[in-house]
């Protein structure tokens, strides 16, 4: 019983909780030049964010099931698997811990069926706010540009989590922003991957800031 609630029952509620919490949500576009640019791009590219910035951003880009997004294959997975597919994503299931391999290669391959992937640029464990290499080198392996974006609320709380994650409060105003592709060199060297880090954290944090 505990397993049909949790598998099947929850992942509709949050479904539904989360798509009227979201859309209360009056919505502010930063960079409407920019995120035209990502909305028209034909063919693969890789999308990029905080994982703090998670929430509002998962109800905003809905409903593309050309958007590719890497859950773990933990029990906790099954549970956003499902809510994912609701939402209207494709998923694959990895782990960038575990079999860390085989989760990038899934990933080259829906870039080199041109379609899209969103990666999370801090990872699901952190530091906070430090971009991890798999984006970097991914984008390398595949020429795909590499498009930062983030939210911003005017209401919101945070939970006391090691991403601090912010969930906006209903009725309030977000402002979504999207950022210029960072280009990345093909195959780049562990000394070009570091650069592109610090570049990806400064544009996530850039937006960030002016999103609030």
């Amino acid at each position: 019983m505990k397993k049909l609630l949790f598998n099947y029952v929850l992942p509709y509620f949050l479904y539904v909780l989360i798509y009227f919490w979201c859309w209360t949500i009056r919505i502010s576009r930063k960079n409407q030049k920019a995120e035209d640019y990502v909305r028209n791009l034909p063919g693969k590219y890789i999308l990029t964010l905080w994982h703090g910035r998670i929430f509002y951003l998962f109800y905003y880009l809905r409903r593309r099931p050309d958007f590719y997004l890497l859950i773990s294959p933990s029990e906790d997975g099954d549970l956003l698997a499902r809510l994912a597919r609701l939402m209207g994503y494709s998923v694959i299931r990895g782990s960038t811990y575990k079999k860390a391999i085989s989760s990038a290669r899934a990933l080259i391959k829906v870039l080199q069926r041109e379609e899209r992937i969103i990666i999370i640029a801090d990872g699901s464990r952190g530091p906070r706010i430090k971009a991890q290499p798999g984006s970097i080198q991914i984008a390398g392996m595949t020429d795909a540009p590499l498009i930062p974006m983030t939210f911003g609320a005017k209401r919101k709380f945070e939970l006391n989590s090691w991403d601090r994650f912010v969930i906006p409060l209903p009725f309030t105003r977000c402002t979504v922003s999207f950022g210029q592709p960072i280009p990345i060199p093909l195959r780049p060297d562990a000394e070009s991957v570091q650069k592109k880090q610090d570049e990806l954290e400064k544009a996530l944090n850039r937006l960030t800031e002016e999103s609030e």
